[in-house]
């Protein structure tokens, strides 16, 4: 399979909405015609085009994503936006969930001389991190969100950044078939009403954050005020963010000065 136009055709048979720039991506990306041939199968089959190139634009970054690692929405941006607008030169700043190490990496481009941390319970994600974080410097850790990071870290993140998974278990079965055929359960399914993460989250992360720390996790926009009283219980001062060139929804926690502070 050689010609740019064969591969448009293959991939709009198998309904795939931007075909053309797809095709495009493929032939670029392709060192022979045979792997060509296996990439378009891949994607025919409905693997996320990104884990078939190897890379995921985001945020104008282009990083390394591979089979097994979620696959970093644009909607996501929108946390990053947030948090660029509220982070300083040497902040500490933390990747709860980081997947690929996105939202940290994005932060990192936007802020110089952050303090960047990153932590995921998938190995390879956080194998994947690894490698995006690495011209930053940043230090990745695998376990299960705060069990994961050193106690030094603890009262002293400025910016804490989570992209848990929100989708209720009872809508799984509704998302694209690459999302739910081809990412890992776990970065989707958060339970009967989607917010089990981040619940769990929201309770322990003011013990992470320093005083006027701030956290900044992504929802549905109906979730969104039921995450806001998450916050508000654990003595974060909630306030929620839309952003519709995104279609997203974020919500932003700060913890209040220590008293004396």
């Amino acid at each position: 399979m050689f010609a740019l136009e064969e591969v448009v055709t293959a991939l709009r048979s198998a309904g795939c909405v931007f075909a053309e720039e797809e095709a495009q991506l493929l032939v670029a990306a392709a060192p022979s015609a045979a792997e060509l041939a296996r990439m378009v199968e891949r994607r025919v089959a409905g693997y996320p085009l990104e884990q078939i190139l190897g890379w995921v634009e985001f945020y104008g970054l282009r990083l390394s994503v591979e089979p097994g690692v979620f696959v970093p929405r644009r909607r996501s941006e929108l946390i990053v936006r947030e948090a660029a607008a509220i982070t300083s030169p040497g902040s500490v700043v933390l990747d709860l969930c980081c997947g690929c190490g996105a939202l940290g990496r994005a932060v990192a481009s936007a802020v110089d001389n952050v303090e960047l941390y990153a932590a995921d319970i998938q190995p390879a994600a956080t194998q994947c991190a690894r490698r995006n974080l690495a011209s930053v410097s940043g230090q990745v850790f695998e376990g299960d969100l705060f069990a994961a990071l050193p106690r030094s870290l603890r009262g002293a993140v400025d910016v804490m950044l989570c992209n848990a998974p929100y989708v209720p278990s009872g809508v799984i079965g509704t998302l694209p078939p690459e999302a739910r055929l081809h990412e890992p359960l776990g970065t989707l399914d958060g339970g009967d009403d989607g917010l089990d993460v981040l619940r769990r989250v929201a309770a322990d992360a003011p013990n992470w954050l320093r005083a006027g720390g701030t956290l900044l996790v992504e929802a549905s926009a109906a979730q969104a005020p039921v995450v806001a009283r998450f916050f508000r219980r654990s003595g974060l001062v909630p306030r929620i963010a839309h952003a519709d060139d995104l279609d997203a929804t974020a919500v932003i926690g700060t913890t209040r000065p220590r008293h004396g502070a």
